[in-house]
């Protein structure tokens, strides 16, 4: 585990214990993707564990160095949807090391299911707010035990971005497929140069060459 982090273990088991069974609180070491989660407490809300990978969405908050143009590192109050429909209230802490490099995270997902269903009464504390204001869709986010469902729904979401079949896509359609990935922080998972070559029916050359195009003209855009 990060040095950095050690600290924040008391903190997550303070707000499990006093908010209850509904509240999980991880604990993410970004030094290993794959197996971020170095501390959790009641892992049931989505199943995880110590040793389970980072979700989707912080792998792209992480690949962007943060959140929104001003690169924040805190988001309060999101709403997020299991696999198994639970609607949770969650929170990410992004923790960065002397150098201002981000080397982790703290992430609190509160069940709500329960209490949706005396919404009105409990509305206020219910209330959540929108990532993105133009947007009014919840929030998907992958939580799961294997990396490699991660990098399969990222690379699934860019595939049906695109809105056709990969039999009929041209180089540009692929492009933007591998561009959507690497903006997804898809490429910091081990494997996901071959998984994507397969998913689009090029070789992993290709995948190289790809990201090589994107990073040039991603230059010519800051120049």
């Amino acid at each position: 585990m990060h040095p950095e982090l050690k600290r924040f273990i008391p903190l997550v088991k303070t707000i499990a214990h006093m908010f209850g069974k509904n509240c999980e609180v991880a604990l993410h070491d970004f030094n290993n993707p794959q197996h971020s989660i170095v501390e959790i407490e009641n892992g049931q809300v989505t199943g995880r564990k110590i040793g389970d990978p980072i979700t989707d969405f912080a792998l792209s908050l992480w690949r962007k160095d943060g959140y929104r143009e001003k690169k924040e590192d805190t988001i309060v109050n999101y709403r997020t949807k299991t696999k198994d429909g639970k609607i949770l209230k969650s929170s990410t802490f992004f923790i960065r090391d002397d150098q201002k490099k981000m080397v982790g995270c703290m992430c609190i997902n509160y069940d709500l299911t329960e209490y949706l269903m005396f919404n009105k009464i409990i509305e206020e504390f219910c209330n959540s707010v929108d990532l993105n204001k133009e947007n009014s869709k919840e929030e998907v986010e992958t939580f799961t035990s294997d990396v490699g469902e991660v990098l399969e729904d990222i690379i699934r979401k860019a595939i049906d971005k695109i809105g056709k079949p990969v039999s009929v896509m041209q180089k540009s359609d692929k492009l933007m497929v591998a561009k959507m990935v690497d903006e997804k922080g898809g490429f910091l998972i081990k494997g996901a140069i071959n998984h994507l070559a397969s998913e689009i029916s090029v070789s992993r050359y290709t995948i190289y060459n790809y990201l090589d195009e994107l990073k040039i003209k991603k230059k010519k855009e800051t120049t």
